[in-house]
């Protein structure tokens, strides 16, 4: 047995889940806010210093969807070969700081790669309270070993990131241990933190979430070109192209193409390890 190839169109849920201003900060220090200078982004890490409020990561309303596991059973899959390779998320209003929602999440769609197959899902984001949605989430996840059967490849990808100098280049150190911290947050997957589960998975170490890079991108776009206030966020879309390992130096570049903003986030080496990243924000 292994994937489920039937499983396209079944759905999980809904389940419920909480979360309060710890859980914010926490979460921003997960993606690095205060590293560089602890007294940067008080807007993030903490509650109660004079002159900064506390916001929410627009990040974390997808944290929520995988704090429930809100992907649908796909089988009896060899999780040591499933990796993260597709994030986007639509904010319809700014996550606040302290809330209960329900997150139902459905497979959309499994395709064959050849050496593995590709499964797409999408997750809604209620609030709990008054039904209103509050985000939509859409992904897809790597699976090596499961492809090859001939089927549907699925559609094209989206377009690269402009071939022009970036409009916008910051780079980021990450901590030796990132991986320990950020897993607080909720994703616990073994292959971050356990030596031994990493090596099954083909890699000499754990490495680094592949949702860690998104959010620490997140957070220097923002404060590249929002000013540093998270609330300007709409949503965000990557694909994940190469693993990160703790420690290593991250370089995130943007481009200005329109009202758009397009990126892609640089490991070490300089290969893309997210790339044909688009953000949106409001005016």
């Amino acid at each position: 047995m292994g994937l489920d190839r039937d499983a396209v169109g079944r759905s999980a849920g809904p389940f419920e889940v909480s979360w309060d201003s710890r859980d914010a900060m926490l979460y921003a220090l997960g993606v690095g806010a205060g590293q560089a200078d602890p007294f940067k982004e008080l807007n993030l890490t903490t509650e109660n210093s004079a002159g900064h409020e506390l916001t929410m990561l627009p990040v974390y309303a997808v944290v929520l969807t995988q704090r429930v596991s809100a992907r649908p059973d796909l089988g009896a899959i060899d999780r040591t070969k499933l990796v993260h390779a597709e994030q986007g998320f639509t904010l319809h209003k700014p996550l606040p700081l302290q809330g209960t929602v329900r997150v139902t999440g459905k497979i959309t769609g499994i395709f064959d790669k050849g050496s593995g197959a590709l499964v797409t899902s999408t997750a809604d984001v209620l609030d709990a309270a008054s039904g209103e949605l509050l985000v939509e989430t859409h992904s897809a996840v790597f699976i090596r070993g499961e492809g090859g059967w001939g089927g549907d490849k699925g559609p094209a990808g989206p377009a690269p990131v402009p071939t022009r100098a970036p409009d916008v280049q910051v780079v980021c150190p990450t901590r030796a241990d990132q991986a320990l911290l950020y897993r607080l947050s909720g994703d616990r997957n073994p292959l971050h933190s356990d030596p031994e589960f990493a090596r099954r998975g083909g890699f000499d170490k754990p490495i680094l979430h592949g949702m860690c890079t998104y959010g620490i991108t997140s957070r220097l776009l923002i404060q590249a070109l929002c000013d540093g206030d998270p609330r300007r966020v709409k949503g965000m879309s990557a694909r994940f192209t190469k693993p990160v390992m703790p420690g290593d130096e991250l370089t995130v570049q943007a481009w200005k193409e329109g009202g758009a903003i397009r990126f892609r986030t640089l490991g070490a080496g300089g290969a893309p390890v997210l790339d044909f990243g688009s953000l949106v924000l409001s005016n």
